[in-house]
């Protein structure tokens, strides 16, 4: 039997798929300088970059678990198909073809080079507040088991698992009762970039990464992103990180800048006034310490609280606090619809990459329900 299939007939006119689709191929056209320097000139034909990026961002949409299962889904979806401009009768590629092009696309910066085209399109549209921003961190947790959390000198021994020929369960059993375990002296076999991290009181301690977001306060969009050491500076150190990038790229700092409790330390306050940016920081129940009576090289940081202390009481701060929220809505979705809430990679690179990709996609949407094409 002969079959012909056209796909647009497929595709009904309202699906939302279809205005995302204009958006995300004119963005890909306007990187066409980039994708054409990451071809290789030599070899077998490969997947194009844009193909993956785009099977990438409809990982994240659709909530699927891996790239295994993503190929699945473009072998046997016709909607998946039309996305990536595929062929029906094209064989779906393999889901290596992820990680052997991982690099390429790392070495290229393609993945933060499309968040970038995100966000300057949300800019061009109105859609991004230039004065008033939010930060928050969030935990990822590590794919490493808490098994796999070893002493350093076991994970350094590069023949400790080579001696012997005998049987060795790769699920034995641990007893951890009456071990300390700490980062300074223990370190996982799987990820040894994670670090044993505890969220808050009453949380247990996991192998995990954090991930940080920049957020505008009109709608919520994600202007920059990063991630860390899961480490207790890890968020102030990225904040001004994200700051100082989001400066360079466009050319101007925000105006004030909400945050959380875990953000209140005097350090990061100075570092934001130096940038004539205004905290609207929420403060933990100890008071500032009297600077009359304190170090001298420690007033300049408890003068910064106090002034903080004094802005608790302005509408600025509170109209701050409650539009705050929006940056955690962003991280919400990623973890629960992208798939964020843990890690499916080792290297700290590649899941700055996904959270890239998956903070475009995120972008994307919102963008998309602002302002329709």
């Amino acid at each position: 039997m002969f079959f012909s299939i056209d796909l647009e007939s497929r595709i009904r006119p309202d699906h939302p798929l279809r205005p995302l689709k204009k958006r995300v191929d004119a963005i890909l056209t306007g990187l066409n300088e980039r994708f054409s320097a990451a071809y290789s000139r030599t070899g077998r034909p490969g997947v194009p970059p844009e193909r993956l990026l785009k099977a990438l961002l409809l990982m994240a949409i659709y909530s699927v678990r891996s790239e295994r299962q993503l190929v699945e889904r473009i072998d046997t979806d016709l909607l998946f198909r039309w996305f990536l401009d595929m062929d029906p009768a094209e064989d779906a590629f393999d889901a290596t073809s992820f990680t052997h092009n991982r690099k390429r696309l790392e070495e290229h910066g393609l993945a933060a080079a499309f968040f970038e085209a995100v966000v300057s399109e949300a800019i061009a549209a109105g859609l991004c507040s230039d004065d008033h921003f939010s930060v928050d961190g969030t935990m990822i947790e590590s794919m490493a088991s808490a098994k796999s959390f070893q002493p350093i000198e076991s994970v350094e021994d590069d023949g400790s698992e080579q001696d012997g020929a005998a049987f060795k369960s790769r699920n034995a059993e641990v007893d951890f009762r009456g071990r300390k375990r700490t980062n300074a002296t223990h370190r996982s076999r799987t990820d040894p970039e994670a670090r044993l991290y505890c969220k808050g009181p009453g949380k247990p301690a996991l192998l995990a990464h954090l991930g940080h977001s920049l957020a505008e306060n009109r709608n919520g969009l994600i202007m920059e992103v990063a991630v860390t050491e899961a480490n207790g500076t890890a968020e102030s150190e990225a904040t001004i990180e994200m700051l100082d990038r989001y400066r360079r790229k466009r050319g101007r700092s925000p105006k004030t800048l909400g945050a959380d409790k875990g953000y209140d330390n005097g350090p990061l306050l100075l570092k934001l006034e130096k940038r004539r940016i205004t905290p609207h920081v929420a403060m933990r129940d100890a008071e500032p310490a009297d600077p009359k009576t304190a170090r001298k090289d420690r007033r300049e940081k408890i003068e910064a609280r106090l002034r903080m202390k004094a802005r608790l009481e302005t509408v600025e701060y509170a109209v701050s606090q409650r539009v705050r929220k929006k940056v955690e809505e962003g991280f919400g979705w990623l973890k629960t619809i992208a798939g964020l809430n843990r890690s499916r990679h080792v290297g700290r690179w590649k899941l700055r990459q996904q959270l890239e990709l998956s903070a475009a996609a995120y972008n994307l949407l919102r963008v998309q329900k602002l302002k329709p094409v």
